[in-house]
């Protein structure tokens, strides 16, 4: 997890995304235990109690279970949970201001997936060479 905290939100939102970013990312897997809540408060420098509230909004989402002393973790079908509810709100949050710089920028579909599958621009071939004859000259 990385150590910087931004002003933004709370940090034990910020330590709850960050979880939740690790269990999508396959790094915490179902069944896995978190972190102690010592330990984490103890490397990130902030107050148990606040790791303790970012573990509550976990444990409150069903992502994660709380055994009496144990400790933490995770759900069985806490990734398909995450995904689900990330994947709607990527489509109602995100989505329409991608949509809109697709639109604006007249990007075709074909545009999009050759550009994020192999990262060339439009004006490169496959080869890597420039598709545009105009622009070889220039250089």
């Amino acid at each position: 997890m990385d150590r910087e905290w931004n002003d933004s939100q709370p940090i034990y939102r910020q330590l709850r995304d960050r979880v939740v970013a690790m269990i999508l990312d396959g790094v915490l897997k179902e069944g896995d235990p978190l972190p102690s809540v010592r330990n984490v408060a103890a490397e990130y420098r902030v107050n148990p109690l606040t790791v303790l509230k970012g573990y509550q909004e976990l444990v409150d989402e069903q992502l994660v279970e709380s055994k009496r002393g144990r400790g933490m973790f995770i759900n069985a079908g806490a990734r398909k949970l995450l995904l689900q509810g990330e994947r709607q709100k990527f489509l109602a949050e995100e989505w329409p201001r991608v949509h809109a710089t697709i639109q604006r920028l007249g990007l075709t579909a074909e545009e999009l997936l050759q550009n994020g599958a192999g990262g060339q621009s439009s004006s490169e071939t496959p080869s890597g060479t420039s598709s545009n004859p105009k622009k070889e000259e220039e250089l």
